[in-house]
């Protein structure tokens, strides 16, 4: 099957992943939206059975062995919340254009790429490596909701339903 086919429902078959459910806004906002074919997802933390995995700072509570397992729940959880934005259907992913990664660190901290390579990783896997090819941009934040080491926001351009 070409890369560019839609198998992201195979690979994630064959990953022997399973997508948590979408987690649901917290705030008066959207978790996704949908314009002309573009989605624009909210940012994704690494919720594990309802629980924030790994919470505080990368640098000082959190290694970087543990934002990294993070950053691959976050992007479990952007998947989970672009299936359900595609009624089940992650084959209508016809790109990941963009990821923006926002790290909970220390001022001193600068392991960003290490840390966020895992969600990269897992979306590239899903999608397949030219469907799940990104840019990506990475920031800093002293703080982020509910305590989490990072969040996880992407854009993806969809076929049509």
């Amino acid at each position: 099957m070409p890369d560019h086919a839609p198998q992201a429902e195979a690979n994630l078959r064959q990953s022997g992943l399973t997508l948590p459910s979408a987690p649901r806004p917290a705030g008066h906002y959207s978790a996704t939206r949908l314009v002309d074919g573009w989605l624009y997802t909210s940012g994704a933390l690494p919720w594990n059975a309802g629980e924030i995995l790994y919470p505080g700072q990368l640098g000082r509570a959190v290694s970087v062995d543990q934002g990294r397992a993070a950053a691959r729940a976050a992007a479990l959880n952007l998947l989970a919340m672009v299936r359900d934005a595609c009624d089940g259907d992650l084959d209508r992913v016809s790109a990941c254009v963009r990821l923006t990664c926002t790290l909970a660190c220390t001022a001193d901290f600068h392991d960003h790429p290490r840390v966020i390579d895992p969600a990269s990783d897992l979306i590239c896997t899903i999608l397949g490596t030219e469907t799940g090819r990104h840019a990506r941009l990475a920031l800093a934040a002293p703080a982020l909701p509910f305590g989490a080491p990072i969040q996880i926001e992407g854009v993806f351009r969809l076929r049509p339903a």
